[in-house]
């Protein structure tokens, strides 16, 4: 798997800006590359955790969960882990300062995987829905 860099972008920038509070958001893919962040309605956000009300979650595919750890801790929590093993394979913490090196991917296991940023060009043709 990969992601856009226009997409970690919106991911790092997103999270930025709701510290002190958590971001959260599902991750959707084109292909094999990350492309998309939903973001769940009824989503709850606070310092210690964001709560997505999962059942608010539109029909589409997801491969994965987002969020931030505004204290730069980007070890997934025992919260984390259960979200991890429920839903999908790729689960991305971003922490602070928020930049392009203070993130980690991690699968439903909650074992670190890498994941490459790639150059990606978004057109009508690449869209989702």
């Amino acid at each position: 798997m990969r992601i856009a860099k226009d997409t970690l972008k919106f991911i790092l920038e997103a999270s930025k800006s709701s510290a002190p509070n958590e971001f959260a958001g599902m991750l959707s893919a084109t292909g094999d590359v990350i492309t998309d962040v939903v973001l769940v309605p009824g989503t709850e956000s606070g310092e210690v955790s964001a709560v997505m009300q999962l059942f608010m979650l539109p029909n589409i595919s997801t491969v994965g969960t987002v969020h931030s750890h505004p204290s730069g801790n980007r070890k997934p929590s025992t919260d984390d882990l259960e979200l991890f093993d429920r839903k999908g394979s790729y689960h991305i913490i971003v922490g602070s300062p928020f930049n392009e090196s203070s993130w980690t991917c991690y699968n439903n296991k909650g074992e670190e995987v890498r994941i490459e940023v790639v150059d990606y060009e978004f057109n009508e043709e690449n869209e989702n829905w």
